[in-house]
């Protein structure tokens, strides 16, 4: 099974579709000489960065860009608790987890600190979400003997050979697992006034019912607890909870994918799905777990790994190492001591609300969403209809960046701008946002009518 989802993203450069410098084009020549063809640059005219702070970025002229996109460096470019701390731990010891060591176990307690009230009871590290969803894919599939996945259609998950065959935004070229099942996104916007929660419960169910038919015992429905691929939905709070108890009654677990909602971006709660009030076998995590030095991993209940753990051997040689771990507990101190759950609310209610404003004065503006420091901006050919706008969205994803606002796009038109900040996000950097946008949407209308 192939995935309808367009593998070009709105944002990507394309060799010859515009002008770029001298030095920009021979870099990139390079670039492709070097690494090969499947690499992918951002933007029409890609940037050169050579340094970060907070929440800025630089390229080598000095010029600054707000970046507004990048979560894995969740608490901003270089910050100094992280950049200290992986300094002295580089000095003292770097070495895996055959060993013992006091980093992994502090961290395993603070994280499941965080999921008090679950089930949720060990943690296994990796070095990247992608692993990470492959390792709990591998416990799901051990623990209900199954092999079916439910995920959302226009989901991504990772790029492992496993989890990239339920990973439908990779594109129409990477195939889809005769064991995957699609269902719609709960796009509110786009429910026509439906009961979201029936309904996605009601797409689960019969995306079990479809595995069994063809004698696929389901595994697990995984899903990013914000939506962020399929557009950012993070609403109305608490419609999942219908759909976890489907996939639970079908003998299958429920993964949260918890790489981009997690870490308190949604200025609610420590995670995602904790504002769905549902009960995970495993929660995964994955980016901004170390602030840019690779650490990943999940959360599992006990019952979850009880089988995996008695008849499968893991080892992972970097995932859980004491520089990596010593990174991880750095950005949980970052978070609570800097309150950065609490500030990540008021920073996305002044997104949001600036943004709701704009749509008075541009038509373009269908639908303003989201939670905490995780904003979508749906844009529309026409409000009525509610029609995707993929051609204006790149446009205004490419006109900010020439403004110095970095963001990107996504969901199944390609059209629902993406702002997702670094959680240092001062309210005058939310208000450049807000006033690159107004801008870049009055020029790109204006251009399209000409």
């Amino acid at each position: 099974m192939k995935s309808t989802i367009d593998l070009n993203m709105v944002n990507a450069y394309v060799p010859g579709r515009a002008s770029v410098a001298p030095a920009t084009a021979a870099m990139i020549e390079r670039r492709d000489a070097l690494l090969g063809p499947a690499y992918r640059l951002m933007y029409e005219r890609p940037l050169h960065i050579v340094r970060g702070e907070g929440a800025w970025l630089f390229d080598p002229e000095g010029r600054r860009y707000l970046d507004a996109y990048n979560n894995v460096t969740s608490l901003g470019h270089c910050h100094p608790r992280v950049a200290d701390a992986i300094c002295r731990q580089v000095r003292t010891l770097a070495t895996n987890t055959r060993y013992l060591h006091d980093t992994i176990l502090e961290l395993a307690e603070r994280l499941l600190a965080t999921v008090r009230g679950t089930r949720l009871a060990h943690l296994m590290l990796t070095c990247t979400g992608s692993e990470a969803n492959d390792l709990a894919y591998r416990i799901a599939k051990m623990r209900t003997g199954g092999t079916g996945v439910i995920v959302t259609d226009t989901a991504y998950h990772g790029t492992t050979d496993a989890v990239s065959q339920f990973s439908p935004s990779l594109g129409v070229t990477v195939d889809l697992g005769a064991h995957v099942r699609l269902v719609p996104a709960p796009r509110l916007y786009h429910a026509g006034g439906v009961d979201l929660g029936e309904r996605f419960t009601r797409d689960v169910e019969a995306a079990i019912a479809d595995l069994r038919r063809h004698g696929i015992r389901p595994a697990a429905l995984i899903v990013d607890s914000l939506f962020t691929s399929d557009g950012i939905l993070p609403e109305p709070a608490g419609f999942l909870e219908g759909a976890v108890q489907a996939i639970k009654r079908a003998g299958g677990l429920f993964i949260a994918d918890e790489v981009q909602p997690g870490f308190g971006r949604t200025g609610e709660h420590f995670w995602g799905f904790q504002r769905h009030g549902v009960q995970p076998d495993i929660v995964t995590m994955g980016k901004p777990m170390g602030n840019g030095q690779p650490i990943a991993g999940l959360l599992a209940t006990a019952d979850a790994l009880a089988e995996f753990g008695k008849n499968s051997r893991y080892f992972n040689t970097f995932g859980g190492n004491t520089l990596s771990c010593t990174a991880a507990l750095a950005v949980l101190d970052a978070i609570e001591q800097e309150g950065l759950v609490q500030h990540a609310r008021p920073i996305g209610e002044v997104l949001r609300e600036g943004i709701s404003a704009l749509a008075r004065r541009h038509a373009a503006i269908g639908d303003v969403r989201g939670a905490g420091m995780f904003v979508g901006v749906e844009l529309v050919s026409d409000r009525e209809t509610r029609t995707a706008d993929r051609e204006l969205t790149s446009r205004v994803v490419n006109l900010m960046r020439d403004k110095g606002v970095l963001l990107s796009a996504c969901a199944m038109g390609h059209n629902v701008l993406k702002i997702r900040p670094p959680l240092v996000l001062s309210p005058e950097q939310a208000g450049l946002v807000i006033q690159a946008l107004d801008e870049s949407l009055g020029e790109a209308t204006a251009a399209a009518a000409r």
